[in-house]
């Protein structure tokens, strides 16, 4: 800065300390306008088999693989597991990812969930209670069941907490299988009609409502 190349508004800056403000004030370089950054906020509806990393020593399918050739630069927000399927966010603002993700923030993430078993209600009451997992308590803010069958059934579950494969873990350790598990929603922005593999952008009304429940 000490030598001119950096001006805001038009007058040469040479001291680093001067304050700006970012997306108001005209900052460039040697000439070269330094622009805001423009950030990025998408969905996708995960498909089974796909895993939530841009590279994989496997050779697996990524979910990057799926992102439009224009939006490679975002990231996921937290993680599908490999066998789950449904709604995953990319940013590239990681403050809002992080927020998103936080415990703090008590995000209400919204499952559907088969399951090998009728789904009695001392199961329900059971996930709704906590099961004891590896050492960590392990719980379900809602539980409902949708519909089932003679030997399976579908249930939702809502959690606000950011445990590794929590739902698998819960049903495991109840000594139930999951057979599918999509996830549907997160806070009030949710999957819809999205084709799997698909993505789209995030309207202003969903990115202001989701931002809006992290307040």
């Amino acid at each position: 800065m000490e030598l001119g190349e950096v001006t805001v508004n038009d007058k040469v800056v040479r001291d680093p300390a001067v304050p700006v403000r970012i997306g108001k004030d005209r900052i460039a370089v040697n000439g070269s306008i330094i622009q805001k950054a423009n950030h990025g906020y998408l969905m996708m509806n995960k498909p089974r088999g796909a895993v939530t990393t841009a590279n994989d020593e496997k050779g697996r399918k990524t979910v990057i693989s799926l992102l439009p050739s224009d939006r490679s630069n975002l990231s996921p927000v937290g993680r599908l597991d490999m066998a789950s399927e449904g709604l995953l966010l990319f940013t590239n603002d990681s403050q809002w990812a992080a927020r998103i993700t936080s415990p703090e923030s008590h995000v209400d993430k919204t499952y559907h969930v088969q399951i090998d078993s009728p789904g009695d209600r001392a199961l329900l009451g059971q996930l709704l209670s906590g099961v004891l997992e590896g050492g960590e308590l392990l719980q379900a803010k809602r539980v409902r069941k949708l519909r089932e069958g003679q030997k399976n059934c579908w249930l939702e579950i809502v959690l606000d907490e950011g445990k590794n494969r929590q739902i698998r873990r819960m049903l495991n350790a109840c000594g139930i299988e999951v057979l599918r598990l999509v996830r549907v929603a997160i806070g009030e922005l949710k999957l819809g009609d999205l084709p799997k593999g698909r993505t789209r952008d995030l309207t202003n009304q969903e990115l202001g409502r989701i931002t809006r429940t992290m307040a």
